[in-house]
């Protein structure tokens, strides 16, 4: 339901880039307050100066990246709003592999392991960190963990939406009482009796 609230299409580009930014930079915030407060020398002064820096340094950068990625998300999923005529996951979860795509172009080393993923990835793999050549390669990966996160996003979303729907399902309807029911024409009242025979 949420998905047919949002803003209309161009507009929604600069709105999620904007919330994108404003997560980055209040996530990007936090982490690199506690980063720099561990980082930087003994002392409370100290820690309190790096940590303040790190945040004015880092946390702007990070936000940045955040609104990148989040513009052009919503680039690329009105164009496929536009393209396909309806709003639905697969638009999403495309818009994520593509978005995956278009930002490793440039990179040359593709490491598909993010610390998130090597939660997942552990069981299976012993080396939790490596280094594949870039380009094309790079693209693919990024196309298939954007698309693979997309897809788990929208799938919980579903889930919910499901779930709470239940709760509000509407009652089944109680069988009217025949006695409250409008008489028919020429038919006395119900519960009143028959006044002809008095006449």
């Amino acid at each position: 339901m949420e998905e047919y609230a949002r803003e209309p299409c161009p507009w929604r580009i600069v709105d999620d880039c904007g919330g994108a930014f404003t997560m980055g930079v209040i996530g990007g915030g936090v982490f690199q307050a506690v980063k720099g407060f561990r980082n930087a020398p003994v002392g409370i002064r100290h820690r309190f100066r790096g940590s303040i820096n790190a945040v004015r340094i880092r946390a702007p950068q990070i936000g940045g990246s955040f609104a990148v990625w989040g513009g052009l998300f919503s680039t690329i999923d009105c164009g496929l709003v536009r393209l396909r005529g309806k709003e639905d996951p697969w638009n999403s979860i495309t818009s994520g592999a593509l978005t995956g795509a278009v930002l490793a172009a440039r990179s040359e080393c593709f490491q598909p392991l993010t610390p998130v993923l090597a939660l997942f990835c552990l069981p299976f793999l012993s080396c939790v960190s490596f280094c594949l050549p870039g380009g094309p390669l790079a693209m693919v990966g990024s196309a298939m963990m954007g698309g693979i996160l997309l897809a788990l996003i929208e799938g919980v979303g579903i889930l919910l939406t499901r779930y709470t729907a239940q709760q509000f399902r509407n009652a089944p309807p109680f069988l009217e009482d025949p006695n409250q029911l409008t008489p028919k024409e020429g038919a006395p009242a119900p519960g009143y009796p028959n006044y002809q025979q008095y006449h």
